[in-house]
């Protein structure tokens, strides 16, 4: 298994210089560590080194690590795209959702969450790149998606979610991102959080207001499926 905690290390160094080069407090920027097809031990390495936030896009796996793990202070990031017939399991055992793209995913989502937990957060998923293969609603209708999930009660709207198509160019999408993001704030929506940068591309992504980066091969190695 790859050393988690010093790849976790050199990520954090990572954020932090992209930070100073971007004229941004070091603070600015949080971490989920994408533990998808990773098993409990290396989520417990990262816990180890001081990491709480962690991403899963694979509900079953998943529910199966949060019966394994009971470390307190966790936290739960869905990351992948949402299919009906798993939200009541992503309502149920996550804190955030990163990959809602469409109005009835948002309402299962609020009507199954539990009551006595707290609102579900959620960022609206953008197909900044426009690929036909990937999800996320088109970037003219996020604000409208961002609306109609502000107003449901079981959810609080939190931001957004993109993922720029693979060999593009990152910078000018999360730039795009990120006045679509200025756009929804300006129309008193109140978001906080930009859902953007991966491994190979963080550094373009914290240069255009990243809140937070999902790092997942750059922590706990490649992955073998």
């Amino acid at each position: 298994m790859a050393d988690v905690a010093q790849n976790l290390a050199a990520v954090r160094r990572r954020i932090a210089d992209a930070c100073v080069a971007a004229g941004r407090p070091v603070d600015a920027v949080r971490l989920v560590a994408v533990s998808k097809t990773f098993g409990p031990e290396a989520i417990r390495a990262a816990y180890a080194a001081g990491q709480r936030e962690f991403g899963e896009n694979y509900l079953q796996e998943a529910l199966a690590k949060q019966v394994a793990l009971n470390e307190p202070g966790l936290v739960w990031h869905y990351v992948g795209p949402i299919q009906s017939n798993k939200t009541r399991g992503i309502a149920e055992h996550f804190d955030w959702v990163h990959g809602v793209d469409r109005i009835k995913i948002a309402q299962r989502l609020s009507d199954q969450r539990p009551v006595h937990k707290p609102p579900l957060e959620v960022c609206v998923q953008v197909n900044i790149s426009a690929e036909a293969s990937k999800s996320g609603c088109t970037p003219d209708e996020a604000p409208a998606l961002c609306q109609a999930v502000a107003a449901l009660p079981r959810l609080r709207l939190r931001g957004l979610m993109a993922i720029p198509a693979p060999g593009a160019d990152a910078r000018s999408a999360f730039a795009r991102l990120r006045a679509l993001f200025a756009a929804i704030r300006a129309q008193g929506l109140a978001l906080d959080t930009l859902s953007a940068g991966m491994s190979e591309d963080l550094e373009a992504a914290i240069m255009e207001g990243s809140t937070l980066v999902r790092i997942g091969t750059a922590i706990f190695g490649a992955r073998s499926t």
